[in-house]
């Protein structure tokens, strides 16, 4: 009989993870000005003293406070709460940060499946072998994230996709959530219909109809009487209402960039304390690189000081390479530039423009 595989994820013993991070584009804009720390804030179009037109995108949960949530008219956003701070999105920040903690969860993870701009699954590698290490191993998670991103997230833990994105959500904001094959159901059954993903306001309409308001009484309809409701996707609610859930988590987008960001504790001009820092940085990039078999062409190295003001240099190298030595002589390059000028927030390097390394050196994909 051939060794069991210690690599493969065993349906016994899976285990996902949701990570959500919380309010996010809120949370990023309160990261850049944290005078606003507290405060109602509203991510979304101009208001105009309530005459707007736009929908809020995002808000903190001060505002929410107030009624407010996302997809609301920013009209009736400023009706229900005037005094609040109303910030217009800046999309590129925000990738600019989605990036950066995808590839920080990239590294946690033996599958990785991003599904939005602020929420991915994975599965973690064989050294999480049950329930217990996986609490311990989603703090660890949730540490990093606030430590070099300075925001939080929210991570549901789980025997599959659907229990671990219901749990991330269960204890909003700052929250951890482990759910226990055996307590999925005492988990599930008292959470309103609408908890279950894809179930939207005209279904949980429909099903209230039926006289289904909680995931228990979805879990024990009828199936017949489902299916003549909903069709096939009947049988697919009642599936999930009972915790059953056998979609995979699968890597959808390539790869296009590796960095790495470090906030210091105090703000500094100490270029040993910085630039040891960078190296730090730059052994975790080039360790996903090698990872992932990838070569580089270009570099990019990022400096905040300590007003928040954020600079980026680039630079690109003739040809690809994943040499560490390459990376670490043109991030001092480039950084030589702002050591002695103010203290620095946070330091960051990454590589972009990735090849795979083909085995035999034959073939190289571009991504």
């Amino acid at each position: 009989m051939p060794a069991p595989n210690p690599k493969k994820n065993n349906p016994e013993r899976r285990i996902v993870f949701h990570v959500d991070m919380d309010s996010f584009f809120a949370s990023v804009e309160v990261r850049e000005k944290p005078e606003l720390k507290g405060q109602p804030v509203i991510v979304g179009s101009d208001p105009r003293e309530g005459s707007g037109r736009g929908v809020v995108s995002t808000c903190s949960y001060e505002a929410r406070k107030y009624g407010i949530h996302s997809a609301m008219p920013i009209s009736q956003a400023y009706r229900l709460c005037p005094h609040a701070v109303f910030l217009p999105v800046n999309m590129n920040l925000y990738a600019e940060v989605s990036a950066a903690v995808m590839e920080l969860l990239r590294g946690f993870s033996e599958k990785f499946q991003q599904v939005s701009i602020d929420e991915a699954y994975l599965i973690p590698g064989p050294e999480v072998r049950n329930f217990e290490e996986a609490a311990l191993y989603a703090l660890r998670i949730k540490d990093e994230v606030q430590r070099q991103q300075r925001i939080t997230c929210s991570v549901g833990v789980g025997s599959n996709k659907l229990v671990s994105k219901i749990a991330s959500g269960f204890q909003k904001p700052d929250g951890l959530t482990v759910v226990r094959p055996e307590d999925v159901r005492e988990f599930l059954f008292p959470l309103p219909v609408s908890k279950v993903p894809g179930v939207g306001e005209r279904t949980a309409e429909t099903l209230k109809e039926m006289g289904i308001n909680r995931i228990e009484e979805l879990a024990n309809c009828n199936i017949q009487l489902l299916s003549e409701r909903f069709g096939k996707i009947g049988l697919r609610l009642k599936q999930l209402a009972n915790g059953l859930d056998f979609e995979e988590v699968i890597e959808k987008e390539s790869i296009k960039s590796i960095s790495r960001h470090g906030t210091f504790a105090e703000d500094t001009n100490d270029p040993v304390k910085i630039s040891g820092s960078l190296d730090l940085l730059i052994e975790s990039v080039h360790s996903s690189l090698l990872k992932h078999s990838f070569l580089f062409k270009t570099i990019t190295l990022t400096v905040r000081f300590e007003d928040f003001s954020t600079y980026t240099r680039s630079k690109t190298l003739p040809i690809w390479t994943s040499d560490i030595f390459v990376i670490k002589r043109t991030a001092i390059q480039l950084l030589a530039e702002f050591i002695g000028r103010r203290k620095f927030r946070l330091v960051g390097v990454g590589v972009t423009k990735l090849r795979i390394r083909d085995e035999k050196q034959t073939l190289i994909t571009d991504f």
